[in-house]
């Protein structure tokens, strides 16, 4: 199997094309596969030159903390839940994700999601709920892992400096539900940073590894 991957080694270098052949098993997921054609003290690409190490983000390797995003076949998803099995064709691309600043081949800058939301002050602070809670709504978006696969695909989101994304507007309804005193400036920044921007393609909900309900959230928030 031909594995080609975009990659960049500095922020401010050139991007290009590097391909690998992975022979392995197909039952892995492309996390694994990753680390297999890093393993050894020679790295080869496909011409049998020696190359550097292919830079890739990793934690849990479980699906719980959405550091392995990239675009794997031209799809936004987790590495770490993506087999070779289930993936089309004998060649496998990837690329970094593509609404964030890239620091090293398919390891990119996510930082702006927390900054919009300490920017805007949307952070729960004191436990103070309403009267009657929607606790399984609440614990399904707060689920959110912040891996910007959502971001990935939303065709109104692009750097982030005033439309937010679904991410956003998840923390907007799970803040607003746990701390009432908030809710008035928590409204305002959601109709800003979201509501008023959002063309409601529900993309978001289709990449979504944790499979939050946003439309839900969009939901209780108009409401």
């Amino acid at each position: 199997m031909k594995i080609r991957i975009f990659r960049q080694k500095v922020p401010d270098s050139e991007p290009y094309w590097e391909a690998f052949n992975y022979d392995g098993t197909m039952e892995i997921s492309v996390a694994g596969m990753l680390d297999k054609l890093n393993f050894g003290d020679d790295i080869i690409n496909d011409l049998g030159e020696k190359t550097d190490r292919i830079g890739w983000d990793c934690s849990c390797l479980q699906g719980m903390c959405g550091a392995c995003a990239m675009v794997i076949n031209e799809t936004p998803a987790l590495a770490c839940e993506t087999f070779l099995k289930n993936l089309k064709g004998d060649e496998v691309v990837l690329r970094p994700l593509r609404k964030f600043p890239v620091v090293h081949d398919l390891i990119v800058d996510r930082s702006v999601i927390h900054e919009t939301l300490k920017s805007t002050n949307v952070y729960i602070g004191e436990y103070n709920p309403k009267g009657k809670e929607d606790h399984e709504h609440q614990y399904a978006v707060a689920n959110c892992l912040k891996c910007g696969l959502c971001l990935e695909v939303c065709p109104n989101y692009t750097d982030g400096k005033s439309f937010y994304g679904a991410v956003y507007a998840n923390d907007c309804y799970l803040v607003k539900a746990r701390n009432r005193e908030k809710a008035g400036d928590i409204r305002s920044s959601y109709a800003g940073h979201f509501a008023n921007s959002c063309s409601k393609a529900l993309s978001c909900m289709e990449v979504c590894p944790m499979h939050i309900p946003t439309l839900s959230s969009m939901a209780k928030m108009n409401r």
